[in-house]
């Protein structure tokens, strides 16, 4: 019988929770200039948000979400949900070392589906999960959504890891 932890069983620490809020919304500028928020860090499942900002609007007669703040979001997304799955694969490693590994993490493909426009709503929420971990690469699918639930677009993601 295997006493492997499952990525579902792992709970991450506040320690590891803070680290993550911080560099996804404080460090990496560019998260921070669209306002993305983290809601929510699993091992199998990350969770975030956005508010509409006029400096966000793509489409000033539509009062649309520009489509690279949807794709960079969704990117974003893409990357924590990876190193949340990296993180709860390295459990006996260190807070520190975990985030470490943030470092040789990088966006090979990245694929966006807008299924309809980004009005009428004053929050987007955005989720992501990784499909498959691997040594080298790893594959991911994330969502996009209005504050009413509607599916706005969906995208997937490979990384590299190593």
């Amino acid at each position: 019988m295997s006493t492997a932890k499952t990525p579902s069983a792992v709970c991450f620490e506040p320690e590891f929770l803070q680290a993550i809020v911080e560099l996804f919304e404080q460090k990496i500028v560019f998260n921070q200039h669209i306002g993305l928020k983290i809601d929510e860090v699993r091992p199998e499942r990350v969770n975030g948000h956005l508010d509409l900002r006029p400096e966000l609007i793509g489409h000033y007669a539509h009062h649309r979400l520009h489509g690279g703040v949807i794709s960079a979001a969704m990117d974003s997304m893409g990357g924590l949900a990876v190193l949340a799955a990296m993180a709860a694969r390295h459990m006996d490693d260190s807070v520190e070392q975990r985030m470490l590994r943030f470092a040789k993490l990088g966006t090979i493909d990245l694929r966006v589906d807008y299924l309809r426009p980004a009005v009428g709503s004053a929050r987007f929420r955005i989720g992501a999960e990784t499909l498959r971990l691997g040594s080298r690469v790893a594959s991911t699918r994330m969502e996009f959504h209005g504050a009413d639930g509607t599916l706005l677009a969906v995208g997937s993601a490979a990384y590299i890891v190593s």
